[in-house]
């Protein structure tokens, strides 16, 4: 049986993907981009009043996907979707600003790409790409209801409620990372050769 190779032998090194300048630079100095975040998340407060987070406003949206299956009247009774219900608001602008933005990055980038089956996935798991679609929809199923359980997604939690040192969310913060840790040593282990 042949060792499978650790994520960390699939990606690339910085030598590998930094080209370009400014904002046409494939990787980013953590340390400027956690900083830019952090005056993001200030800006973000001045303006809206409201922390950086984009769960609560996936959720919402989830409703408008609900609309066509199930009708405007039962979507309005449901109680979670009563009081997060589809509106066009601060958080949807958030949702397709960062859908945008990662597009139009990659694409200046010249590193988009469609894959449904990533490299790691396939060393690790196979080619199918049914399992692959199966795996990531069961993933966000779950990280989406343990954000809504939690009351906070990673950067609900993760930034806007670290930044204000919330017990709570610095809770959410350290068990994202162990569990993060946890899943990849289970999932991504080598094999005995």
């Amino acid at each position: 049986m042949t060792a499978i190779p650790s994520p960390a032998a699939s990606i690339r090194t910085t030598a590998d993907v930094t080209h370009g300048a400014g904002f046409l630079q494939r990787s980013w100095n953590p340390y400027v981009v956690g900083a830019a975040i952090g005056v993001l998340s200030w800006f973000v407060f001045a303006v809206v009043d409201k922390p950086l987070g984009i769960s609560t406003s996936l959720s919402a949206a989830s409703a408008w996907c609900a609309v066509p299956l199930i009708g405007q009247d039962n979507v309005a009774k449901n109680p979670y979707w009563a009081k997060h219900g589809p509106r066009w608001d601060y958080g949807m602008v958030l949702i397709v600003g960062t859908f945008l933005g990662a597009l139009v990055s990659s694409i200046m980038t010249k590193t988009f790409r469609a894959e449904v089956v990533p490299e790691v996935w396939r060393e690790r798991f196979g080619p199918s790409k049914a399992k692959r679609l199966l795996g990531a929809f069961v993933g966000g199923v779950l990280i989406l209801y343990g954000a809504r359980m939690a009351g906070g997604c990673t950067s609900g939690h993760g930034i806007s409620g670290s930044l204000q040192l919330a017990v709570s969310s610095w809770t959410f913060f350290l068990t994202m990372f162990a569990s993060g840790v946890a899943t990849a040593l289970i999932l991504f282990r080598r094999n005995a050769a």
